[in-house]
């Protein structure tokens, strides 16, 4: 009885442990809200000056975009005159958070070049240990060419 005590003990501490460091961030951190789970994770609201880089066909787009953040849930909107595809006062970026990790990240962007039909292509992001910069990365792909676009984010 002792030996399966001590093993549970053992494994509740190391499971504890893991959680802990796996998401860094403490309630009261800078840049953080907690969640009503409890979870600590970065609060993205606010206006962040954006600089999208298209790739090589269409060119870089300097902008702000304002990010609204319900729960772990945000989107991002173009405030001053958006990119050549998608325009002001329109969604740019979605995606989930989950502690100090973008989870989920989401370009309002295009399937090809020739019909310019928009979805929501994933992407990969990283965000700053202090929570003030974002940098999001799609690789696309257009008839065996590839280009990489990147939408770089800094909290104003």
């Amino acid at each position: 009885m002792k030996k399966i005590i001590v093993i549970f003990l053992i494994g509740f501490v190391f499971s504890t442990v893991q959680a802990q460091m796996d998401n860094p961030l403490k309630e009261g951190m800078p840049n953080t809200v907690k969640l009503p789970s409890g979870e600590v994770i970065y609060d993205l609201n606010g206006e962040w000056d954006a600089v999208y880089d298209s790739g090589y066909w269409a060119g870089t787009f300097n902008d702000i975009i304002k990010i609204t953040q319900n729960d772990n849930q945000y989107v991002g909107v173009y405030l001053l005159k958006g990119d050549n595809l998608v325009s002001q006062n329109e969604e740019k970026i979605r995606g989930k958070i989950k502690g100090n990790v973008i989870d989920e990240v989401f370009f309002n962007d295009i399937t090809d070049i020739e019909t310019m039909n928009l979805i929501w292509a994933p992407c990969k992001a990283e965000i700053s240990e202090d929570g003030n910069e974002i940098k999001m990365k799609r690789i696309y792909e257009f008839k065996g060419a590839e280009t990489i676009q990147t939408l770089s984010l800094k909290r104003k």
